[in-house]
């Protein structure tokens, strides 16, 4: 067995249906031997795939975790075709906190990998997820949003592909998942990956996974939770593991790379001038930074660097130097 501080109150190999929680050991004033409680629920029907769903991984980010939830609530065991392991506050610290790292030890979970198996309570949800939950699985799904400060559209996230398979595998997960928007990264992914991330844990254990970026801005869009819920349905039928659920017809999905981002280099009252998809060109006004603070300085006009459209937007009114403004992307060649 992995060494693993965690101890879970679901059995992995059972079939049917098991909700409980993950047991993160935690020593505070409060509870000399306590536990940090991991909500998990685990469906099993048969042979076939495993997937993890995971929400929460940044707490301030909660289409993921409504999504999964209501998903490991209505799906009963029989729906599905092999094991599906729903994690949807998967940092409950930060989650339920509404926060993007942990109130408990300040942990990043999705900069934590590889992690101690003995460090913080992040690291050891870091170490447990790599370690015990990847080698379970054939598929995984992280879902995200730009928090607190950022609005992304519907963006799908996935790496280019280790092998011919699993670039073909990537491909259909894209195409079912059907959001507006895929964020198709140059490189990365396969055994040897150094990222630090959920994607980096799984494919480091050879596990085909997928991101997405829905919404944000601390709070949740109707029609975005819409298209992240359906998205899970569609991608595990794409796999094979809900047999039973009829898509409908795709709507079409814009592939793009990353070309940058702009930074504020002024503090001040952020109003942007473009949206998410816009297009924009080198030294396109993308926003205006006010200074209401000294009746002596003008406004602060944020340019771009890049062609391309509008990915992600701050979505604070707030700025300080060195916070992220704008994500330029461009099409696929």
């Amino acid at each position: 067995m992995t060494e693993t501080l965690i101890t879970s109150e679901v059995d992995y190999e059972a079939e049917g249906r098991q909700t409980g929680y993950l047991r993160v050991p935690h020593s505070v004033t409060r509870s000399a031997y306590g536990w940090i409680p991991v909500p998990v629920t685990v469906l099993k029907n048969g042979d076939g795939p495993t997937m993890v769903l995971m929400g929460g991984t940044h707490g301030d980010e909660y289409e993921g975790q409504i999504a999964i939830d209501r998903l490991a609530k209505t799906l009963r065991s029989e729906d599905i075709t092999g094991r599906l392991i729903c994690l949807p506050m998967l940092n409950f610290p930060a989650a339920d906190a509404g926060l993007r790292c942990s109130p408990v030890d300040q942990g990043n979970l999705n900069r934590a990998f590889p992690a101690d198996p003995r460090g913080t309570p992040t690291q050891l949800i870091a170490h447990y997820v790599e370690e015990v939950l990847m080698p379970l699985a054939d598929y995984a799904i992280d879902l995200h949003s730009g928090g607190a400060s950022l609005f992304y559209p519907p963006t799908f996230m996935r790496c280019p592909g280790w092998t011919e398979e699993e670039a073909a595998t990537l491909r259909n997960l894209q195409t079912a998942f059907d959001l507006p928007y895929a964020w198709v990264f140059t490189g990365g992914g396969g055994p040897n990956s150094t990222a630090r991330t959920t994607m980096g844990a799984a494919a480091r254990k050879g596990v085909v996974t997928v991101n997405a970026e829905l919404g944000g801005g601390g709070a949740v869009t109707p029609e975005i939770l819409a298209r992240a819920e359906r998205g899970l349905k569609r991608a595990l039928h794409a796999v094979g593991m809900l047999p039973g659920y009829e898509p409908d017809a795709p709507r079409g999905t814009r592939e793009l790379h990353i070309q940058g981002l702009v930074h504020a280099y002024e503090r001040g009252v952020f109003e942007p001038l473009l949206e998410p998809g816009d297009e924009v060109g080198v030294g396109t006004v993308l926003a205006t930074i006010h200074h209401p603070d000294d009746p002596r300085c003008a406004a602060t006009e944020i340019v771009s660097d890049y062609d391309g459209i509008i990915l992600a937007m701050r979505a604070l009114g707030r700025v300080d130097r060195g916070d992220a403004l704008f994500q330029i992307a461009r099409d696929v060649a």
